[in-house]
C-alpha cells in the first residue's frame, strides 16, 4: 500500500543521516538494535540544542563514560565540565543523577515504556517518547521541533505552537507504523532537518509532496503558526577577573540550584533574570586596581545579560574557591557567558 508512512521510510533508507548515537536503517533491517545508553544521551543534549553542537560532546562522553555504569561512577564537577558549552546546565545535573538512578537500581537498564522513564530526572513527555520508540521499538508519538513543522505544513495546521503540539501527537499516532515506529520518527526529523526546512524547503525533493496541503497552496513559509514572543528584558552586572601574577585566574562555583547551577565563574556581581546587579568596580570581592575591559552580552532563554568585565592583579582572594591555572582554564566547567567574560582579558584563554 503506497500510503505516507512506506513513502518516508523508503526515502529514509536511502537518505537517512549518519550520526553517531543512530544505527542505520539498514542495520536496523538485518537485527542490530539501538543502544538505549546512547539514545538517551544523544536526545537530553539535543534538547536546546542542534545536532551540529551536539556531534563532539555526545562523541567526547562516550569515549569518557562508554556506559551508564561509567557515568554513574563519575565525579558530579567531571560531567559539569564535559558539558560546558552545551547550556541549559540543569540537563547535565539531572543526565547524573538519572544514571545513578539505573545503575544502581535498575540493574543498568533503562525502562522500555514512556511512562516508566518519564518517571527518571530530566526525562519528559518528548524525551520518554524518542527513547521508547528509537531504543525499544514502542509506537509512541514522537514530536520535536522538525516533526512540528512537518506535520503543521502537511495539514496546513493554522493552530498556532505550542498548542499545535496536540494535533502533531495525534498526526504522529494516526501515521506511525507498528514495525518501524523508531525510523518512522528518525525520518520525520531527517525530512525537517534536510528537506523541510524552515526558510528554504527543498519541496520538489520531498517524498511527501503530494500529501502536503501547505505545498499545494503554496503557502509552505507561513508554517508553523508561533505565538507571538514576549519582549525580553535586558539584566546588567559586573564581572571580576582576579589575576595571579603567575596568570591563575580566581573561580568560584555557583549554587548547585538556579540558572548555571554547579558551574564555575568568576566572581561577579547579584544580578539574576529578574533583578540588576551593580556594575562598577566598587563592587569588586577585594580591593585592586581593577581596570574597565568592556561589556560581554549574553542571551539566555528568557533575558538578555550585559556585565561589564573588570581584571585585576590579586595576591589572596576571599570566600571559597579556587586559582585555577593558565594551563588548565580550558577545561574548567566554564558556561559560555563566563568564558565571554575571561577572553575579554585574555583572548587566547581558550584556544
Amino acid at each position: 500500500m503506497d500510503c505516507l508512512h512506506t513513502r518516508l521510510l523508503t526515502w529514509y533508507d536511502r537518505h537517512a543521516r549518519n550520526l553517531p548515537w543512530r544505527i542505520s536503517p539498514q542495520d536496523g533491517k538485518s537485527g542490530v538494535v539501538a543502544n538505549p545508553y546512547h539514545v538517551w544521551l544523544s536526545e537530553v543534549m539535543l534538547q536546546q540544542t542542534t545536532v551540529a553542537t551536539v556531534k563532539s560532546y555526545f562523541e567526547k562522553f562516550v569515549r569518557q563514560w562508554p556506559t551508564v555504569e561509567a557515568l554513574a561512577a563519575s565525579e558530579p564537577d567531571d560531567v559539569m565540565k564535559a558539558w560546558a558549552g552545551l547550556g541549559y546546565y540543569s540537563r547535565a545535573r539531572n543526565l547524573k543523577a538519572c544514571a545513578d538512578i539505573v545503575a544502581t537500581q535498575l540493574g543498568g537498564r533503562f525502562p522500555q515504556s514512556a511512562a516508566e522513564l518519564q518517571k527518571l530526572p530530566g526525562i519528559g513527555a518528548y524525551t520518554s517518547a524518542a527513547i521508547a520508540a528509537i531504543a525499544f521499538g514502542h509506537n509512541e508519538p514522537v514530536v520535536d521541533g522538525n516533526i512540528e513543522r512537518v506535520s503543521c505544513r502537511l495539514r496546513a495546521d493554522d493552530t498556532p505552537l505550542p498548542a499545535a503540539k496536540a494535533n502533531c501527537r495525534q498526526f504522529m499516532e494516526e501515521n506511525s507504523p507498528d514495525n518501524r515506529p523508531g525510523d518512522f520518527a528518525q525520518a520525520m526529523m531527517d525530512l525537517g532537518a534536510t528537506i523541510c526546512t524552515p526558510k528554504s524547503p527543498a519541496c520538489a525533493l520531498c517524498p511527501l509532496q503530494s500529501d502536503c496541503a501547505a505545498y499545494k497552496d503554496g503557502t509552505q513559509l507561513q508554517f508553523p503558526v508561533k505565538a507571538a514572543k514576549k519582549p525580553k528584558p535586558t539584566r546588567i552586572g559586573a564581572a571580576f577577573v582576579a589575576e595571579r601574577d603567575d596568570g591563575a585566574i580566581w573561580l568560584t562555583k555557583r549554587p548547585e540550584k538556579g540558572l548555571l547551577g554547579g558551574m564555575a565563574t568568576v566572581p561577579t556581581t547579584a544580578w539574576t533574570a529578574a533583578q540588576n546587579g551593580e556594575t562598577s568596580s566598587t563592587a569588586a570581592p577585594v580591593e585592586a586596581d581593577w581596570l574597565h575591559q568592556g561589556i560581554i552580552r549574553h542571551t539566555f532563554t528568557h533575558f538578555h545579560l550585559e556585565l561589564t568585565v573588570w581584571s585585576g592583579k590579586v595576591e589572596t582572594m576571599a570566600g571559597e574557591g579556587w586559582w585555577s591555572p593558565q594551563t588548565a582554564i580550558a577545561s574548567e566547567a566554564l558556561p559560555t557567558v563566563f568564558k565571554k567574560v575571561i577572553v575579554a582579558v585574555r583572548r587566547d584563554a581558550f584556544r
